[in-house]
């Protein structure tokens, strides 16, 4: 990184300025549900390891998750998705009222389950995963519902910046996207994208597009090699100019991330870190790069403070929310924070 640097100060005003921000989040919400035990022994029936289950927890997960981190950084989320009518959609209910975020963007769909990703953990380790759920998109009806609550709430909040949190639960659709970013447009609201495959092409003239480099490859269906950052860049550029959207940053693991844009492109190196769990750095990643680009934030910024947010939450076992302080202090700590 050429002659770039910012004073302790700058970092401290950003970190500051997350409290004033409110954040529309539309994308698909799901409960992440987790059995926690002891192995000792293995199943006598097959060949797989007996858990001895000594804890139950139930979390919210998906873009209910980049809610929470949205939260804990500070900022107002305001969530827009849909739950099933089932025991589940109550469930995801009351985890949202216990953590104190808001129903109003929630939509209740009668012929939808509500998604559960059931870990099962054993001696600190994910041993399987099962998931409940529908992939199929919402219907023409409940995306003109979905749309009619967020043109509400983008009328009557101040809202300052739109993500997408797609998980290709079906939530998101062709016609939602384009017609919620050309609100945002007209509104003069940035809106940024953690994408999945399906949707991936789907997001015109967004202000910050966030995939991993496993999305990235499967989107513009080129087998990039995640080594060869120069070729990296050049494809992102490619797709960016194509996609008409004003920044693009491409996280890449161990690797850590690149961030370009039309004046920026930069390889921004990982933090070594004690790797516990990688579920949920994505919405953390796309949290806190969001909050940075409703700020207007230098795109250097921008993707140092979002790869170290993403490292932080992966020294975690499961899916959990980023520690503002402990963000703050580690930014503190940036090669070019002076």
């Amino acid at each position: 990184m050429k002659k770039f640097s910012i004073k302790k100060d700058h970092i401290r005003e950003i970190f500051k300025s997350f409290n004033n921000l409110n954040v529309l989040i539309i994308g698909d919400v799901m409960i992440d549900s987790y059995l926690w035990g002891k192995v000792s022994r293995i199943s006598p029936e097959a060949p797989v390891p007996i858990v001895a289950v000594s804890k139950k927890e139930r979390r919210l997960g998906g873009a209910a998750n980049v809610a929470l981190n949205i939260q804990a950084l500070g900022a107002n989320p305001i969530l827009c998705s849909v739950v099933g009518v089932d025991y589940e959609g109550l469930a995801f209910l009351d985890l949202l009222r216990a953590q104190k975020l808001s129903q109003k963007g929630i939509l209740k769909c009668r012929d939808r389950i509500t998604t559960v990703k059931t870990r099962v953990i054993g001696n600190n380790a994910q041993l399987l995963r099962v998931d409940e759920e529908v992939e199929e998109d919402i219907d023409p009806s409940e995306t003109q519902q979905l749309l009619t609550l967020i043109s509400y709430i983008i009328n009557h909040d101040k809202i300052d910046v739109i993500i997408f949190e797609d998980y290709n639960k079906g939530l998101i659709t062709t016609k939602l996207v384009s017609k919620v970013v050309e609100l945002a447009k007209s509104k003069n609201i940035p809106t940024c994208v953690d994408p999945k495959k399906k949707n991936f092409n789907t997001y015109k003239g967004v202000s910050l597009f966030k995939p991993n480099l496993k999305e990235l490859r499967e989107g513009i269906k080129l087998d990039l090699n995640g080594d060869n950052i120069n070729e990296l860049q050049r494809a992102v550029s490619s797709f960016r100019v194509k996609q008409k959207a004003e920044t693009i940053l491409v996280t890449l693991a161990d690797k850590g991330v690149i961030t370009n844009s039309r004046k920026v492109k930069e390889h921004l190196t990982a933090h070594v870190r004690s790797i516990a769990d990688v579920s949920g750095a994505g919405d953390t990643v796309i949290s806190v790069a969001s909050l940075c680009r409703a700020l207007e934030c230098n795109d250097i910024v921008t993707a140092a403070l979002a790869n170290l947010a993403g490292g932080l939450v992966c020294e975690q076992v499961g899916v959990v929310p980023i520690d503002k302080s402990q963000l703050f202090e580690e930014a503190l700590k940036l090669d070019f924070v002076k």
